[in-house]
């Protein structure tokens, strides 16, 4: 007469299919704190750039190697992908798009916009 519930020992969170909404939420987390993380690096070469027009050229030098063409162009995905997903949610607040198809297509669409500004910088660049 023992009820006892089996519960997981080992618990893969790469084998869990979250709906888009939930990956999209998730990643607006992930950016978030990634960019967080990146704001003193940022500010050092902001600092650095306008110091001197030799740190500058160093800094552009380093930039334009595809190295720092793929920081540059993740980083401006990072930003992107928070900021349309933080439009997103701001929305859903509110009521706007919260019914599940709805969000589930909005969800798709931060992740159109966010690779578009991508390629449309990549472009740029």
């Amino acid at each position: 007469m023992q009820n006892k519930k089996k519960r997981p020992v080992y618990l893969n969170l790469l084998q869990i299919r979250l709906p888009v909404g939930g990956v999209a939420s998730i990643l607006h987390r992930a950016t978030g704190a990634v960019l967080v993380l990146l704001l003193p690096f940022a500010l050092y070469l902001l600092q650095r750039s306008v110091q001197e027009p030799a740190a500058y050229a160093d800094i552009a030098a380093r930039l334009a190697t595809i190295e720092g063409r793929v920081v540059l162009l993740g980083t401006v995905w990072m930003f992107a992908q928070h900021f349309f997903s933080g439009i997103r949610h701001l929305l859903m607040d509110v009521g706007i798009g919260d019914e599940t198809a709805t969000a589930r297509i909005s969800a798709w669409l931060t992740f159109v916009a966010s690779g578009s500004v991508v390629v449309v910088t990549g472009i740029c660049l």
